[in-house]
């Protein structure tokens, strides 16, 4: 027996497994196949053709099966096929294959994709995949088994990542990543100066401003190290309370300072 909660839409064209459970106001569409003790939440919408195995989870405003995002699909029957035991997460997203790129999206078992990732038409989607919060796959992407895409990190169309790969956050994918990779895009977040701006409108003074500059100076652009600035710092600007808490933000942090 399946149990769908009265204010579920689910098609009569749907077929739904063993101890199925569907929650308020989400929609199964037509040719839809969950299989045993997969779990619907609230809200969530799952479209066919879809072949969706056991033990599948979709959270709330997950959409699964939605139309391929791309210009030239004009509606042909077209498919997703997932293995057992996913997650899908909040606001996920995967979309069905085109039939220039063999018209199914596939996820094999055991994944887990995280609030707002996504995955294009055609995709091709191993076991033990992790799909890190916002990672999204263009059209044609192929990720195999135990690899990992961190957050926020796009996948160019036609690349392929290999086993067992870790993508670091925010890193842009336009080739293939070998299997046993670990990759990350060279970024470097550095500190530009003060915000004057913002501490102008929050009513400080250009005395106070200007003196929150020097130590700035002395942290960022003077060849000193950060010990060495701290002691001119002290020398120089001892009992202006703005630069002591500086000092005091600096001897207290464990991970270091942004420079």
């Amino acid at each position: 027996m399946s149990e769908s909660d009265p204010r579920a839409e689910v098609s009569p064209r749907a077929r739904l497994g063993r101890n199925v459970r569907v929650g308020p106001f989400a929609v199964v569409g037509d040719d839809v196949e969950l299989g045993d003790d997969c779990v619907v939440h609230a809200h969530a919408v799952i479209e066919g053709p879809a072949r969706i195995g056991r033990a599948n989870v979709f959270a709330s405003f997950s959409a699964v099966g939605g139309r391929p995002q791309d210009l030239t699909y004009c509606g042909e029957p077209t498919r997703v096929e997932i293995g057992d035991a996913n997650d899908f997460r909040e606001y996920v997203t995967v979309n069905r294959g085109t039939v220039k790129g063999g018209g199914v999206t596939r996820l094999g078992s055991h994944n887990l994709l995280m609030a707002y990732s996504h995955v294009g038409h055609d995709s091709q989607i191993g076991d033990h995949v992790v799909l890190v919060n916002g990672a999204t796959l263009a059209g044609h992407v192929t990720i195999a088994d135990n690899a990992t895409l961190g957050a926020f990190s796009p996948v160019h169309q036609f690349c392929n990542i290999g086993r067992h790969a870790y993508v670091a956050a925010y890193t842009v994918i336009t080739q293939d990543v070998l299997p046993f990779a670990k990759v990350v895009a060279p970024r470097e977040t550095r500190c530009y100066g003060v915000n004057r701006i913002g501490l102008e409108r929050h009513g400080f003074t250009r005395e106070r401003i200007e003196e929150i500059e020097r130590a700035f100076r002395l942290l960022l652009r003077s060849k000193l190290n950060t010990t060495q600035a701290l002691e001119k710092i002290r020398e120089t600007l001892a009992g202006r309370p703005d630069v002591e808490e500086i000092v005091d933000f600096i001897e207290r942090a464990k991970r270091g300072i942004t420079k």
